[in-house]
This record gives C-alpha cells, structure tokens and sequence, in this order.
C-alpha cells in the first residue's frame, strides 16, 4: 500500500477534479494497478480521511459511488472491499437462483405472495432514489428446491426502469431472469447481514423463530439508474453462499 503522503500527492495532483473523484481515482488506481487485489478491505472512510486529508463525507460518497459501480462490497460493519473481477465465481455476484438450482439438478418452484403497486415508505424511496410516495413495484417471494422453501425475495422495483414488471408471471420467470434483460446490470450493491427471523417470514420458510437467517440487501444498477433493491432472507441451515476464485491445486 502507498504510504499517507504518497497517496496525498496522487489527490493533489487532480485538481481540475472534485476532491471525492479523486479520491475515487486513487481508489481505482490502486485496484487497477493490482495492489489492492479482489477481496481485499481498503481503507475505511476514517482512514481516508487521514491519509488524504478530505472531509468524512467526502470519503463517504467515494466508497458509495464505488460500491454503486461495482468496483467494491461494502459490508455492514465490517467494511469495504475490493470486488470480485468477472469471471470469477463470486459470493456476491448478482445470480439467477432458479439457474442455480438447476445446476444441483434440483427443481426450482417459485410461489408469488405479492405482485403489486405501492407507494414508496422513506426508506425504499431513498434506496430507488425517488420521492417519498412515489409509485414503486413490490414483489413478494418464496423460492423453493426440490419442494423446500430456500429463499424469500422481498423486491422493490423502479416503475421506469422495468415499466411491464407487474405483467410478468414470476411463477415461470424469475425477477432476477426478467430485470436482467429490462434493465442489463451495470453495477450492485450488496449488505449481508446474520438475522433472526420475523414471525411471517418464519411461515413463509416453514422454519422456527429460533431459526437463524442469513440475509442479504441488494441494490442494482443499470446505467446511472437504480433499478431494484431486494432483500433476500435464507434459511441458515438450508442455504449456503460460499466464493471461490483462482486456480486449485492437489498437494
């Protein structure tokens, strides 16, 4: 890694940018260049603050619009890391769960509980960036293997992004499948989270309340435009995410 006043000459020499893009130019030369290869954590917003010499905030939209375009994961309370580059079988790649499935030659089934036109709570307008209030598509979930409940997929959808959403029959095509041809993904963002379940999600699953969860948000892009944030809960003993890269060799 290039020490605090190194990294402080690569800012300063971008001064016909705003400070967060050439904070985010630093970032990006650092990955690019292979110092900071796939997985590793970069330096948290207090850390840029002090190697670089710029505002908490300023820090903060840099990791965000990186994270936003790809380029790293942030990780609720752990941190931000360096994303996986394509090509790469990825924990956090943005995958089809019935072509998963498939791939174990099991059977996929999917059960809508809701397809519908909402108005958008503070929260769900701020992560579609849209107006508190404003119309949203909300669909509601349960993906099943071999007949087992694996996976609720509580999604919000921006109306401009996938106008023809609701026509869909999400029973044949997943969201994931229809939103990926509507809108191709240009970037995501992703939080994971280990999770008690809720009293209805626990039905839904067929698990007890003191059943842990594993649970996942995510954001989607395509182009500059946010498409869908989805919250994606599986049952801890069912399901497991797990990342492999490289090449694997016998001792």
């Amino acid at each position: 890694m290039k020490r605090s006043g190194e990294m402080k000459r690569d800012l300063a020499g971008n001064d016909s940018t705003p400070l967060y893009a050439g904070v985010k130019q630093v970032i990006l030369d650092r990955i690019h260049s292979g110092e900071w290869p796939p997985k590793y954590r970069v330096p948290s917003e207090n850390e840029l603050v002090v190697e670089l010499g710029v505002s908490k905030m300023t820090a903060n939209r840099a990791l965000r619009e990186l994270a936003n375009e790809g380029e790293l994961v942030r990780i609720q309370g752990v941190g931000s890391f360096v994303a996986e580059r394509k090509g790469y079988s990825a924990l956090f790649e943005v995958r089809n769960i019935a072509e998963e499935i498939a791939e174990r030659g099991h059977v996929h089934e999917a059960s809508v509980v809701i397809l519908a036109r909402e108005t958008a709570s503070p929260e769900i307008a701020d992560a579609l960036e849209l107006a508190i209030g404003a119309a949203v598509f909300h669909s509601l979930i349960v993906h099943s293997e071999n007949g087992v409940p694996v996976q609720i997929e509580d999604r919000f959808v921006h109306p401009e992004a996938a106008p023809e959403y609701l026509e869909q029959d999400f029973t044949t095509l997943t969201p994931n499948a229809y939103l990926t041809a509507a809108a191709p993904l240009s970037g995501s963002e992703h939080v994971v989270e280990a999770a008690m379940p809720q009293a209805w999600e626990c039905k839904l699953l067929t698990i007890l309340k003191s059943e842990p969860c594993l649970t996942i948000r995510r954001r989607t892009w395509s182009a500059k435009q946010v498409v869908s944030t989805a919250r994606l809960v599986y049952p801890g003993y069912r399901y497991r995410l797990e990342a492999r890269s490289g090449k694997m060799f016998d001792d």
